[in-house]
Formats: C-alpha cells, sequence, structure tokens
C-alpha cells in the first residue's frame, strides 16, 4: 500500500469511528441533536458536581461598571472568602493599570489579546514586555507592578487565593514604598 493510500484510510478509518461513536452515545442530548455533546467535547452523561464541576462559555455573567470598558467574572469560588478563586478579566484596548500591588500572589493566563507587564513603582509603558495568548505570569504579593492592553484589549484568567480585600490591590503613591 503506498503512503498515499495509507494516509488516506487512516482518514477513513478516523471519520468512521466519529460517526460510529456519535450513532451510539446514547439519547439525545438537550437540543435534540444526538451525539453532538460528544463532539463538542462536554459530556454527554450526568456526573457528580461536587466531585467534579464546569462552567460553559454561556455560563459565565460577566459584570461591569456602566461607561467602563473592563468586565469581571467570578468562574469558581468566591474572592471575598478563604480559599481558591478563578475570576475572569476583560479590558479595552489601550486600558492602562497605575503601578500597584496585592496582598497574595496570583497566577494569570492571557487568553486572548495582549497585555504588556511591567513592574516598579515608576509608570512608564515603553518599559514592557508585551504577552500573547497562552502566556503564564505570576503577581507575587506586595511586589509592584503595572500592565496594559494591545490594540485588540484583553481577556485574562485569574487564579488566587481569597479573601482579597475590598479594593483588589493597594494603589502605590510616590514615597509609598522604600
Amino acid at each position: 500500500m503506498t503512503k498515499a493510500k495509507l494516509a488516506s484510510f487512516r482518514w477513513l478509518v478516523a471519520v468512521v469511528g466519529v460517526f460510529a461513536l456519535i450513532a451510539v452515545s446514547g439519547s439525545s442530548t438537550t437540543n435534540g441533536r444526538r451525539g453532538v455533546m460528544l463532539l463538542s467535547g462536554a459530556p454527554s452523561a450526568s456526573i457528580d458536581r461536587s466531585a467534579r464541576d464546569y462552567r460553559m462559555p454561556n455560563q459565565v455573567e460577566w459584570k461591569g461598571r456602566p461607561g467602563s470598558d473592563t468586565q469581571t467574572a467570578i468562574v469558581f469560588g468566591d474572592p471575598s472568602k478563604p480559599g481558591l478563586f478563578v475570576q475572569l478579566l476583560k479590558r479595552g484596548p489601550d486600558n492602562w493599570s497605575q503601578p500597584h500591588s496585592h496582598p497574595y500572589d496570583r497566577m494569570l493566563t492571557v487568553i486572548a489579546g495582549e497585555m504588556r507587564i511591567g513592574t516598579g513603582a515608576k509608570f512608564d509603558k515603553e518599559n514592557t514586555v508585551a504577552l500573547g495568548p497562552g502566556s503564564f505570569i505570576k503577581d507575587f504579593a506586595n511586589q509592584v507592578h503595572y500592565d496594559g492592553t494591545g490594540p485588540n484589549g484583553l481577556t485574562l484568567e485569574i487564579v488566587a487565593m481569597g479573601p482579597v480585600p475590598p479594593e483588589g490591590r493597594v494603589i502605590e503613591t510616590p514615597g509609598s514604598r522604600k
């Protein structure tokens, strides 16, 4: 068998396999289409949500202040209580924070857009590193930093431990840190 025929055969087996899985995937999904959930990666069976929980994108509740292009959504946990939480943050184009710190470590993942990060109490847009989708950032507790967005804004995932102070961060003012 030639390489081309072998590749075609493998492709055909894969396609037939997917359709076979769809055909035997069980009862209809909530939208009445058999097997569609299997292809989307979402579970087609019920699971114990106290053992493993999940959210679909359409279940995320975004909140923002009127007139602001910044929105947040709490995906899991409660930042006001002790314990792990996951938050999503959307910021519009060319949106910059001033130097600040957080009283806790935070892990961030750039989901979409571009995040530009800088460190220190002196704000300087030109002294930042641009990070795209899939980039990871660790904010160390009580360390001064600032950040901004690129021309297309930013969607960011934040993972941290609560409780978070109501203001979420400490804004640095000149001379406030030795």
